[in-house]
């Protein structure tokens, strides 16, 4: 699990400002990038847990790195910080459903 959260931490790092940019400054760009990583977690063969577990972690990368650039991304900011560890993993399995419905 070290090793995948690493990978993921050092991903989004990898974002340059203009792409971080880009993916944040509207909700649907948001949900279209994780909609994207969700599917190329799938054609992985990632179960529904390990796809949560990775929205988890760029979540948490989220809330440590950046600030909110919308209305929906302060709301899901505001329910992460609120949420328990176990709150923030079912958050997080709904918005790997909330993207596998799009």
């Amino acid at each position: 699990m070290d090793d995948f959260k690493e990978k993921i931490e050092n991903r989004m790092g990898d974002y340059d400002q203009e792409e971080k940019e880009q993916i944040l400054e509207n909700f649907n760009h948001f949900k279209q990038f994780l909609s994207e990583k969700v599917e190329k977690g799938e054609k992985m063969g990632l179960s529904e847990e390990q796809l949560a577990k990775g929205a988890e972690l760029v979540a948490n990368y989220l809330a440590k790195h950046e600030e909110p650039r919308n209305r929906e991304q302060y709301l899901l900011a505001e329910l992460w910080k609120a949420g328990n560890k176990d709150e923030q993993h079912h958050l997080a399995h709904m918005l790997v459903k909330l993207v596998q419905n799009d």
